[in-house]
């Protein structure tokens, strides 16, 4: 893990493309701003984890043949 320290209105480039900003600091938070080209997703840690789970059940989760079936009913009704 590379570590750095900035200060407000200080920021750090990504290869070339992407710009993580210092907004402002205030009462043990920090708020940053992220400038990158529209084609990169941007998303919270916490967030790409609970994506990152729900993924994983859903390919694990085996359906049962009455389970699709009964799917397939509750829709056409």
């Amino acid at each position: 893990m590379l570590i750095l320290t900035r200060k407000k209105d200080e920021s750090i480039i990504l290869d070339g493309k992407i710009e993580i900003k210092v907004i402002e600091i205030e009462d043990g938070k920090v708020k940053i701003g992220i400038e990158a080209p529209r084609d990169i997703d941007i998303v919270r840690k916490e967030l790409y984890k609970k994506i990152e789970e729900e993924n994983i059940t859903a390919v694990e989760y085996k359906y049962k043949p009455e389970d699709i079936k009964k799917l397939f009913k509750q829709n056409n009704n």
